[in-house]
């Protein structure tokens, strides 16, 4: 089997990569609407624990397993196993880990569509000027119609497919160095407004803890943000780690990763929250707040055209460089597996995920009243969006994260991590295999039993 081709240029290329795979719609879209439903500040405030103590060390884990194996994600695990006298069993950390990125992304870009419509929406002044009634049902409007939906799906797929068929060094590290400043340009300008403009109880309602909030549901939710913000589980960090040349701090980079998510959630929250406050919306909204909640506030306030147009621009920028990274390790597999050339892989796996969020795109118009495990009594009211939803980040990723403490953990020696970490400095050793070893797999244990 032939090793991975290609490797960042540069450590930074690579670290942009990395973040640029892991922030996105989940910290932007997802983070402030969790945060609304769980209590605000507290949220946070156990969102940032978890993604230290959690979520890094599974991002090094899976940085680790790649880059040892130089090797596409479904056979990654297998192949350094195989080098420690392991089963190549332990592939099905790849195996599951690809396909719950690949069902994850048939609905992470049928909503990327979804924000790219709503982007023209404001930039052409479809919304303004509406009333807060007709804003929601200008949205239930648009869901209603596959057409629009599958349309604006397709130009979100193509823009995707073309970036990454330009290879590793000419797309996906050009998407990044122009989508890394271009996001924190426009996400400081809106917090900068929204800081002006908007009610501070928003910011109260954000940063000021409030521990009597706390509960294990609060705690739950935060672990599972933390997993679905940082893309733990989902075989992208195993693909872009196979990359990674051998100098470089694997800690470090996903410390960077997890900060990085942090601030952006940080940021979004101070972004939403003040504007939702300042005209009278509901923080608690769920996933209608990007929708229906902040395009009301858009159609009220000064320079809402602009603001709107911004924000969802924003959104797009968000979306773009993680469902790029989502498509690589099926690109890598054909590639590696099959031999096929890059934009044969790329359009492949396009054309698959294009395919498997049919069932999304209809979820939301001909097929909203179909639910098509109705037989179970778990998912018996769930359309085919929320059972891929389900199915991917509570049931696969999970599997697949525990599977991978339990393979760096326990079943491969320690020399491997402390060759793989040589770059960083002992304590940073001993804490993520501690943690590895003893913290993560309870915590993801939990969410998993939570889940079920």
């Amino acid at each position: 089997m032939s090793a991975a081709t290609g490797r960042w240029s540069s450590w930074l290329a690579f670290n942009l990569a990395a973040v640029g795979a892991a922030v996105g719609l989940g910290s932007i879209w997802r983070f402030p609407y969790l945060a609304g439903t769980n209590g605000g500040s507290t949220f946070l405030l156990v969102f940032i624990v978890a993604c230290a103590a959690i979520a890094t060390p599974l991002l090094v884990a899976e940085f680790i397993i790649g880059r040892r194996a130089r090797q596409s994600p479904p056979e990654a695990a297998g192949h350094v196993a195989v080098a420690f006298g392991c089963s190549r069993s332990w592939n099905w950390i790849g195996v599951l880990g690809t396909v719950a990125c690949v069902l994850i992304m048939s609905n992470y870009t049928v909503i990327a569509g979804w924000v790219l419509a709503y982007a023209w929406k404001c930039a052409s002044g479809q919304i303004m000027g509406l009333s807060r009634s007709a804003v929601a049902d200008h949205f239930t409007g648009f869901l209603a119609s596959p057409l629009q939906v599958g349309s604006w799906h397709i130009l979100f797929l193509a823009i995707v497919g073309w970036i990454s068929a330009r290879g590793l060094n000419r797309g996906i590290e050009i998407a990044n160095k122009v989508r890394a400043p271009g996001l924190l340009i426009l996400l400081l300008a809106l917090v900068g407004y929204s800081l002006v403009q908007g009610d501070v109880r928003g910011l109260t309602f954000g940063f000021q803890p409030d521990l009597s909030k706390l509960s294990a549901q609060l705690v739950l939710a935060a672990i599972g943000q933390a997993f679905y913000a940082t893309g733990v589980g989902m075989a992208i960090m195993l693909a872009y780690g196979a990359y990674v040349p051998s100098n470089v701090s694997l800690v470090r980079s996903a410390l960077l990763i997890s900060a990085s998510i942090v601030v952006v959630s940080v940021l979004a929250t101070a972004m939403v929250f003040p504007l939702v406050f300042q005209y009278g919306l509901n923080p608690a909204q769920g996933p209608d707040l990007v929708f229906n909640v902040l395009p009301t506030a858009f159609v009220e306030m000064p320079a809402g055209r602009l603001v709107g147009t911004l924000f969802f621009l924003l959104l797009v920028l968000a979306a773009l460089t993680p469902t790029i990274a989502g498509m690589e390790p099926m690109v890598a597999w054909m590639q590696q597996r099959r031999g096929y050339s890059r934009l044969k892989a790329v359009s492949f796996s396009v054309a698959i995920v294009w395919v498997l969020a049919l069932g999304s795109v209809l979820s939301f118009n001909v097929w909203q009243t179909w639910h098509p495990l109705a037989w179970t009594s778990f998912f018996e009211h769930k359309t085919v969006f929320e059972v891929v939803d389900f199915v991917s980040s509570n049931i696969l990723l999970p599997i697949g994260a525990l599977l991978t403490c339990v393979f760096i953990g326990w079943r491969l020696p320690a020399s491997l991590g402390e060759e793989e970490l040589s770059s960083d400095v002992p304590a940073l050793r001993r804490g993520c295999r501690f943690l590895i070893r003893y913290v993560c797999p309870v915590a993801i244990g939990a969410v998993l039993i939570a889940a079920l």
